[in-house]
């Protein structure tokens, strides 16, 4: 691999970790779920770098595009903290 990719990883890496830190600390429900979208996002352009493209469709697909849908859809339906 070249340099280019190596820090394109490295940053993507990186990035992962700033997305799961604020899953784990946000108190908002919203925001969690979409900070794991973004992590599941560049997991899959990871896989792709790596060149597993069928495992990025698959990732993008599901881990990025449906389970975050479930997820909306599920935290809409509670009641917010702050509504009580």
């Amino acid at each position: 691999m070249s340099t280019l990719v190596l820090y394109l990883a490295l940053a993507m890496a990186i990035l992962m970790l700033v997305g799961a830190f604020v899953v784990v600390v946000t108190k908002d429900l919203l925001v969690a779920v979409i900070a794991s979208a973004v992590v599941d996002l560049v997991l899959a352009i990871l896989f792709y770098i790596l060149q597993a493209p069928d495992v990025a469709i698959t990732q993008a697909s599901i881990g990025a595009g449906l389970t975050t849908a479930i997820f909306v859809v599920v935290v809409r339906k509670t009641k917010r903290f702050e509504d009580d």
